[in-house]
């Protein structure tokens, strides 16, 4: 393996560590439907993936919405707050 292959390698595996999950969280406030419209305005989901997300949200508790790193999911993490939603980044 040469040096510029094991940097490469490095490299992926950097950031792939950085790789983070912004975690919705069950709220017991919201409806279905404001969660799904909120993630498909938000995050840029599909009505049957935000569909999907808020089911698994309510039967266990929080659900993986987007991946990414901390930087990229800061804004998507701030927005659903100011609508009220739960969310961390894990």
């Amino acid at each position: 393996m040469t040096r510029e292959e094991l940097l490469d390698d490095v490299m992926v595996i950097s950031e792939e560590a950085e790789l983070r999950m912004l975690i919705l969280h069950n709220d017991e406030v919201h409806t279905f439907e404001y969660v799904i419209e909120t993630l498909v305005k938000v995050c840029n989901h599909s009505s049957e993936q935000a569909e999907q997300c808020a089911w698994l949200t309510h039967h266990k508790g929080k659900c993986d919405v987007k991946k990414g790193s901390y930087t990229e999911l800061k804004p998507y993490k701030d927005a659903l707050i100011d609508r009220e939603l739960q969310v961390t980044i894990d």
